[in-house]
Formats: structure tokens, C-alpha cells, sequence
């Protein structure tokens, strides 16, 4: 039983989507209907009026194509960090020439605002920022970072904002239509197979991309603007019809029934952890609602191990660093679900006792 924060578990519904025969996506307009289908329900899941583009690749490719679409050499962004993937930003503008000032602060902790306003305040004085990125729910750690305040300063100083929503979109909402390049994937909260990158644009962003005139074809959002006459390379058939599904399902229950369904199965979760004595990274206020990591200094790896020999189900640990100090149960998408929480947390407390 697979209860990490993602691949997530995927329904039996997506799964046979998988299996049926796939239109053929260089010829067929059959495809490009369901393109255009797929794109037009994760607007409404995304609540925007930006562009929905849907680019065949892991969710990663969306990190890296926002900045290879955006970033020219010698642009200074601003990389807002409080995890791994956050820090993870400045490691994708570097190595696009780019000059990345990295803000940062222990994974424990909130953004720093007063750190970011100075940061574009000492900026508008030099070279301005081309643009700066952060990260909705940092997954290695369970956090939920408030974004409005950060993009209240980035809208004081006119600056592109890019944001990694992969592990929040579809589980909680998320203010997309403050954001310029909002980026989600298809396994984490939509439970669907992992292949596919989705990303909504703002026109400011589209307008920087073409002044960039990027020179990648696939980490490259452009040639995903206008797919009218075809698709930039083959996409990836089955993977788009296992995602239609999946979003059926989650636009048929409805989006705040499943925000309650995540915030739910989230408080369940961190209920059990607490009467097993264990302690959430980072504080419960800003936990996520679709990951919640205790903290086992030491401890991780071996727990996770013995959860899975002992009693078939797998969980996370850390990464990086703290690959061995947390531990991770996933209540995203199918499994935000208490009768699934409450199996790993039965699991978990069999081992620990």
C-alpha cells in the first residue's frame, strides 16, 4: 500500500483510461480534443483566467522550463527558499547563466519578508530582478508556505513571479491568478501516473518568454502556446487520457469538497502522529493539508523500512539532509482518504511499539 507523497495511489478509473487505445497524437483530432479538453478542466481546477498548457515530462520539466523559457544569461533572479526544492531553483538558474540571490531560511521556518523586500528594494537601486521563484508546499517537509505576502512585494516591484505548486494544485487552493507561472504535475494530488507537466501563464509571463526567444525545444513553454497546428513532439498519449479522468473525478466531487477532503484526512493524520508522541516538521499551523512529515532524528530510514516488511506499507522518508531524521505519510488526491490514513498510521504505530 503505497501512502508517500507521491506517485500517489491511482484510481482504478484512471488506470483502465491508461489501457483503452489512444488516438494518435501526431494525426488524429481526436487527441487534440481531449488536449484541449484536459486544459480547459484544469483551469477551473487551477481557478484562472491564464493559459493551461500541459507539456509531456515529469513535473521537474516544469521547474526547469520556467526558467529556461524566462532566465537569458546574465539575469538576476531572486530564488525564495525555505526547502529543498526551493534551493533547488537557484541550482536551474545557474545553469542557465542566470544569477541567482538566494533568500533563505532554515526549512523550519517562514519566508523571510523583510529579507525579500530588501532584497528588490537594494535591486530596483542596480540591476533589477528578471524574476523570482518560490514554492507553494515544499514536499521533503510537509510546509505550506503563505504566498500573498511574497506576491504583494513582487507586484510592488513589478517582478515575474514563478511558483512550484506540484504538490498543493488540486489539494488546496492556490491564488494562481496572482502568479505568473504556476507549475503542477500529474502525480501528486490529481493521482494520476507521473509524465505530464502542467503549467498556467500570465500574459506579462508569455510576453517575457518572447523577448527571451529561448532556444530549447523541450524545456521550453513557447511552442505550447498555440498547439493548433500540432503538438511541439509526440505527446504522450495514454498519460493525457489517464489525466482526463482523473480530473473528472475530482471536478465531479467538487473542488471544496476536496480541499475538506484533504484538510480532513491531514488532521487525522497529525491526531495519530500526536498520540504516538511524534512531533511535525514544521509547526502544525504551517503544515500542508496533502503531506505531513514527523520528525525521527536518526530514526527515518529504518522505521520506513520496517513499516514496509512488517506491514506492506510504504512511506517516505526526508531528502537531502534530512533523509534519515523524517518520515512522511502522503494524504494527497485517492489518498487523502481517513480509511487510508488511518492504515499507515496503524501500521506505523505497530512498528514504533
Amino acid at each position: 500500500m503505497n501512502v508517500t507523497p507521491g506517485p500517489t495511489a491511482v484510481p482504478p478509473a484512471v488506470r483502465e483510461a491508461m489501457a483503452d487505445p489512444q488516438p494518435n497524437p501526431d494525426i488524429e483530432a481526436a487527441f487534440a480534443d481531449r488536449y484541449a479538453d484536459v486544459c480547459a478542466k484544469l483551469e477551473t481546477i487551477y481557478d484562472t483566467s491564464h493559459d493551461v498548457v500541459v507539456p509531456g515530462g515529469e513535473g521537474i520539466l516544469g521547474l526547469e522550463a520556467a526558467i529556461a523559457s524566462l532566465v537569458a544569461p546574465g539575469d538576476r533572479v531572486l530564488c525564495i527558499s525555505n526547502g529543498l526544492y526551493g534551493d533547488g531553483f537557484a541550482d536551474f538558474v545557474e545553469s542557465y547563466d542566470g544569477e541567482a540571490d538566494l533568500v533563505s531560511v532554515p526549512y523550519d521556518e517562514p519566508y523571510d519578508l523583510e529579507a525579500i523586500a530588501a532584497a528588490l528594494e537594494a535591486a530596483d537601486d542596480g540591476e533589477p530582478y528578471t524574476l523570482a521563484t518560490m514554492v507553494h508546499c515544499e514536499t521533503p517537509t510537509g510546509t505550506l508556505n503563505d504566498l500573498e505576502p511574497v506576491l504583494d512585494l513582487l507586484d510592488d516591484h513589478d517582478v515575474v513571479s514563478v511558483v512550484d505548486a506540484v504538490s498543493s494544485l488540486g489539494g488546496t487552493p492556490v491564488p494562481t491568478d496572482r502568479i505568473d507561472v504556476c507549475l503542477g504535475a500529474s502525480q501528486k494530488c490529481f493521482s494520476a501516473p507521473p509524465g505530464l507537466t502542467t503549467a498556467a501563464i500570465s500574459d506579462r509571463a508569455w510576453t517575457a518568454m518572447d523577448a527571451r526567444e529561448p532556444s530549447s525545444l523541450y524545456t521550453n513553454f513557447l511552442p505550447w502556446r498555440d498547439v493548433s497546428e500540432g503538438f511541439p513532439y509526440t505527446h504522450l498519449s495514454a498519460n493525457v487520457a489517464a489525466l482526463d479522468v482523473a480530473l473528472d473525478l475530482l471536478l465531479e466531487e467538487g473542488l471544496e469538497d476536496v480541499y475538506a477532503r484533504h484538510e480532513t484526512a491531514a488532521e487525522r493524520c497529525r491526531e495519530r502522529g500526536a498520540d504516538l508522541g511524534l512531533e511535525c516538521y514544521p509547526d502544525p499551523e504551517r503544515c500542508s493539508p496533502t503531506v505531513t512529515a514527523f520528525r525521527l532524528p536518526g530514526e527515518a530510514k529504518r522505521v520506513q523500512q520496517r513499516v514496509a516488511d512488517e506491514e506492506d506499507v510504504v512511506l517516505a522518508t526526508g531528502l537531502g539532509d534530512m533523509a534519515d531524521d523524517i518520515l512522511r505519510v502522503g494524504h494527497m488526491g485517492y489518498n487523502a482518504d481517513l480509511e487510508t490514513v488511518d492504515r499507515a498510521m496503524d501500521a506505523l504505530e505497530s512498528v514504533l511499539e
